[in-house]
């Protein structure tokens, strides 16, 4: 038997682009972003939990320190070093990681989280899927 749960972290504004598109999503523009995490084990807490909703407070501040107020730019954008340079002048806050989408970004933010919660839990709690949202009409998931 597998029991799972949910947790929903909302309102992170950032900005980012897709630099390969070929039409508006190339230049940057931005979207207060939420995150959908679906948790699971197969054996409860001796508090009847899949995992203490209260103990989750370490991802909200990891998705802050990454999503809150941050430009979130392609590992290999060609016009990185220019971000970068706008960063150094403290015109941006640089997140950069392999692909900024949404789908890229619920499994960045699903590598980060299942490493930190399978930590956290002695390896009884896995993370079974993430979604990403990018606003109330579009979002992606990503569950491995």
């Amino acid at each position: 038997m597998v029991y799972t749960v949910s947790k929903t972290f909302h309102d992170f504004p950032c900005a980012h682009r897709r630099w390969r598109h070929s039409g508006h999503c190339a230049l940057v523009h931005g979207y207060s972003r939420s995150f959908t995490i679906v948790f699971a084990c197969s054996q409860r807490d001796e508090n009847g939990f899949v995992f203490d909703f209260g103990d989750l407070k370490p991802v909200k501040a990891w998705l802050e320190s990454q999503f809150d107020h941050r430009l979130c730019i392609d590992a290999d954008d060609p016009l990185l070093p220019e971000f970068r340079a706008m960063e150094a002048k403290g015109a941006a806050r640089l997140t950069v990681f392999e692909e900024v989408g949404m789908e890229g970004s619920a499994k960045y933010v699903f590598d980060w989280v299942q490493a930190w919660v399978r930590n956290q839990s002695e390896g009884r709690v896995w993370v079974v899927s993430v979604e990403a949202r990018e606003n109330a009409k579009n979002a992606a998931t990503y569950r491995p």
